[in-house]
C-alpha cells in the first residue's frame, strides 16, 4: 500500500515542509515562463525559440517565451527577481547581465542573486570593414589606425553592449584609438557599415553576415579563440597576435533567487537533451549561434568571475548609458 508523504513525515514526528518544498519532485505540472529581456527576432531570441520546443517535450510542459525589453535588459530581469523560486518563471538573458550591475545604480534587484543554470550559446563577435576600406587584413587595420589616431569610425550593437566592451579589449591590447559609433543594435551598425557611413564594426557575425555575404563588407577577424565553423577562412584575434583573446555575446538560462538544485539539475537535463538534438543545431547554426551547454557550476564561476572583470573594466574606460 502505497503511504502519503505526509503520513509519513507526522509519523517520524518532523515538522511538516513548507508549502511547495515537497512539491518539487512532481515538477514541472504546469506551464513555465520564459521571460527573454530583448525584442523578439534577435539572436538571443530567436536561440531561446530553437531551443524551447525540445525542452517542452523532455519536461512534459510548455515553455512559453515571454518578451520584457527594456532598461537594457533589467526590466525583464526584475520581473524574474521578483517571481517565486518555484521553477516556472525564467529568465534567458545575456551580456548585460553582467554589465548592468556595473553601470546601473539603484536597481531593485541584484543581479548577483540570480540562480545560474547554464551557459547555453554564445555568438562569435566580428571586427569588419566596408569592401572598400584599404586595409585587407587586421595587421593592416591596426597599421591605420596607428598612423591616423581617431579617424577610423567602428560600430558596435551599443553602449556597454558586448560589442563595445570588445572593442575597447582590443583597442587596448593593439593600442590604437578609434572612433566609437553605439547604435541600437547590430542590425543596424551593419547596415550603415554596408551604405559606407562607417568604417567598420564590432558586432555578431549573425548581425554581419548578411552584408558580407552580399559583398558590401569583409571579415577581417573573429573575436573567439577558435575559427568559427561557419566562417572557417576567417581569421580570429587570438591566432593573430592577440592570445586569449575572447569575446562574444551570449545566452544563458538563470533562475531567481532560492531556485532549488534538483529544479536546476532537472532544467539543465533538458537543456543538454535539447542542445544535442540535431534539428536544434542545424537552427542554431543557421542563426550563428555555438551550443555550449556549460553545468551549473561552471557557469556560476563565469558569471562571478565575468561580473568582477566587468566592473573593472567599465570604471577604466568610463563606459556611461546614453
Amino acid at each position: 500500500m502505497h503511504l502519503r508523504r505526509r503520513g509519513l513525515l507526522a509519523c517520524a514526528g518532523t515538522t511538516l515542509l513548507p508549502m511547495g518544498a515537497g512539491a518539487q519532485g512532481d515538477w514541472p505540472n504546469r506551464p513555465i515562463r520564459l521571460v527573454v529581456p530583448f525584442a523578439a527576432g534577435g539572436a538571443a531570441d530567436s536561440a531561446a525559440r530553437a531551443i524551447t520546443p525540445v525542452m517542452t517535450q523532455r519536461l512534459g510542459q510548455s515553455i512559453v517565451v515571454e518578451n520584457r525589453t527594456g532598461a537594457g535588459g533589467s526590466v525583464g530581469g526584475g520581473a524574474v527577481a521578483a517571481s517565486a523560486p518555484d521553477g516556472y518563471t525564467l529568465l534567458w538573458d545575456a551580456s548585460s547581465h553582467l554589465v548592468n550591475p556595473a553601470l546601473m545604480k539603484g536597481l531593485p534587484f541584484d543581479y548577483a542573486s540570480f540562480v545560474p543554470v547554464s551557459l547555453v550559446v554564445t555568438f562569435p563577435g566580428v571586427l569588419a570593414v566596408k569592401q572598400d576600406f584599404p586595409a585587407k587584413t587586421l595587421a593592416e587595420f591596426i597599421a591605420l589606425a596607428k598612423a591616423k589616431p581617431g579617424s577610423i569610425s567602428v560600430g558596435t550593437q551599443g553602449n556597454a553592449t558586448a560589442g563595445h566592451v570588445g572593442l575597447l579589449q582590443f583597442c587596448k591590447r593593439a593600442g590604437i584609438e578609434v572612433i566609437h559609433a553605439p547604435y541600437r543594435g547590430g542590425a543596424d551598425a551593419a547596415r550603415d557599415l554596408a551604405a559606407g557611413a562607417i568604417d567598420a564594426v564590432f558586432i555578431t557575425t549573425v548581425s554581419a553576415g548578411p552584408i558580407v555575404d552580399s559583398g558590401r563588407a569583409r571579415f577581417l577577424a573573429v573575436a573567439t579563440l577558435q575559427r568559427v565553423p561557419s566562417r572557417p577562412d576567417v581569421p580570429t584575434l587570438a591566432e593573430s597576435g592577440f592570445p586569449g583573446f575572447d569575446s562574444n555575446e551570449w545566452a544563458a538560462l538563470f533562475g531567481p533567487h532560492g531556485m532549488p538544485a534538483p529544479i536546476v539539475a532537472k532544467l539543465h537535463e533538458a537543456l543538454t537533451a535539447a542542445l544535442a538534438d540535431d534539428g536544434v543545431k542545424q537552427r542554431l547554426a543557421q542563426i550563428g549561434a555555438v551550443p555550449v551547454g556549460s553545468a551549473p557550476a561552471d557557469f556560476a564561476r563565469f558569471v562571478k568571475d565575468g561580473r568582477e572583470q566587468m566592473a573593472v573594466l567599465v570604471r577604466e574606460a568610463g563606459i556611461r548609458l546614453d
